[in-house]
């Protein structure tokens, strides 16, 4: 049975270690001290929106970051659906579908007017997941600026 518990101070290093394992797919750094903070920090903070881990028979198999925002443009509050990650070990089992559906049910409770997301451009199984999920590809382009 899957579940989608709200992330708590104790599974930290357990959240940690699950994002040093997705990060480390398309080589991205991780300084896990930070992260650790951060997600300490986040979970003190609940109007920074929320993290989930995702358990399949008991066992933490991933997690999930919704971060909340206000938009004008969307009428209210929205989310970025900033991480998903499952445990290469356990995909292919229906997990990342629940997950979104999961994800998607909390937005509606939540009253949040959108959830927007990013997807690697080599990550064609997300990417036909979310479709299946009725996601679209928007016409915008993400532009980042690092404050040094």
């Amino acid at each position: 049975m899957v579940q989608f518990i709200p992330l708590q101070k104790e599974h930290i290093e357990k959240a940690v270690a699950l994002m040093t394992d997705f990060y480390a797919i398309d080589h991205y750094p991780i300084d896990p001290v930070v992260s650790a903070k951060n997600f300490d920090y986040f979970i003190d903070h609940p109007e920074l929106g929320n993290a989930f881990l995702i358990t399949y028979e008991q066992q933490i198999v991933g997690y999930i970051i919704l971060a909340k925002m206000f938009s004008f443009e969307f009428g209210g509050t929205i989310a970025f659906f900033d991480e998903l990650y499952i445990d290469g070990s356990m995909r292919g089992k229906g997990l990342g579908k629940k997950a979104v559906a999961f994800v998607q049910e909390y937005a509606k409770k939540e009253d949040l007017k959108v959830l927007y997301l990013e997807v690697e451009p080599h990550n064609m199984s997300a990417q036909e997941l979310y479709k299946k999920m009725n996601f679209q590809m928007h016409h915008r382009h993400l532009m980042i600026h690092k404050n040094q």
